[in-house]
């Protein structure tokens, strides 16, 4: 599979490719790959490839510095609809079911594979790659939803902050879901009206609060608009985890200490999850699979990577005892 790679956004070391999919829609996606270059070679053949979240994309390089010095090679998914994906006439963040991303995602991963193994800096003991899927958010939710329908295609998972359930209980979905899932069928690009707050890009942002370089048009201020047919998918897919994924490989979840929500901005958002319950990710924990391990951070955002700097060194420090243990140390 021969794909044009080219200097990707984030600048030296990164390249992206678009991924054509097969859809009548005639929908893209692109791929991400980190080679910095004059690195020591990676051994074992392993690599991780990162969904991004909902109204987001991948624009990390430290996350990206991070895999490489583990010696795991470092790919991103910007999904379609989504990021350096996006075309106009696009609707941004829009698909009507959470499946319709199988085809660029098995797509991506095969590709991961096959660029692994034509790699001269990286070693392969074992003759194949051994893929972790990482995911955040709603690609955290994503990830875990394609691992369970594929068993035995990954090494392992990882999951930051992923959207496993609504706010408050599963009672609220339910209700909600019974009135949203019959509009969502007629009318699948229907708007919904939610609040528009920007404290999380407040708190990420370095126009704002936050030390990140954010590209306005790939991850604005305030969200995408919310669609029926969008959160009726994400629902949909949260009560396929609530009735239990049984994965087998191992999985990390990573999320912060506690949530914070409200009408008004304060300066404790800085410190805590601003767009999930961090309490209903925690309990819906165990139904992903029978070796979950969940790591609390004390003071981080949604994303706990993009946290302050010494919150972050801790998340990092987590991931890399994870790692050693069920990444590198597995084979």
């Amino acid at each position: 599979m021969a794909y044009d790679w080219r200097p990707d956004i984030l600048g030296p070391g990164f390249e992206s490719a678009v991924l054509d999919l097969p859809s009548p829609a005639g929908l893209r996606a692109t791929l991400v790959r980190y080679r910095p270059e004059g690195s020591a070679p990676l051994p074992g053949g392993h690599a991780v490839l990162y969904l991004h979240g909902w109204s987001d994309y991948f624009f990390n390089p430290e996350l990206a510095g991070f895999w490489h010095g583990q010696g795991v090679a470092f790919y991103a998914l910007d999904l379609h609809n989504h990021g350096r994906s996006l075309r106009d006439g696009d609707v941004p963040g829009f698909v009507a079911d959470l499946r319709d991303y199988e085809d660029e995602l098995t797509l991506a991963l095969k590709l991961v594979a096959a660029d692994v193994a034509q790699r001269p800096d990286v070693r392969h003991p074992s003759g194949e790659a051994r893929l972790t899927l990482m995911g955040h958010s709603t690609g955290g939710l994503v990830a875990a939803l394609w691992a369970a329908d594929h068993p035995g295609r990954l090494h392992s998972l990882v999951l930051n902050s992923p959207w496993l359930e609504m706010h408050r209980s599963p009672l609220v979905r339910h209700a909600a879901a019974s009135v949203l899932h019959p509009v969502s069928r007629l009318r699948p690009a229907a708007r919904i009206r939610v609040p528009a707050r920007g404290f999380y890009w407040r708190s990420i942002s370095n126009q704002a609060d936050g030390e990140w370089d954010l590209n306005p048009v790939l991850r604005p201020p305030v969200s995408f608009p919310v669609h029926a047919g969008w959160l009726s998918a994400v629902w949909r897919g949260q009560a396929r985890v609530a009735r239990g994924l049984g994965i087998a490989e191992p999985v990390l979840v990573l999320a912060s200490g506690r949530s914070l929500n409200g009408p008004r901005w304060r300066e404790e958002m800085k410190t805590a999850d601003v767009v999930l319950d961090t309490r209903t990710m925690a309990a819906r924990v165990v139904k992903l699979g029978s070796s979950v391990t969940l790591e609390r951070v004390d003071g981080a955002l949604h994303d706990v990577f993009l946290s302050r700097q010494e919150v972050r060194r801790d998340a990092y420090e987590r991931l890399r005892r994870w790692t050693r243990a069920y990444i590198l140390q597995r084979g």
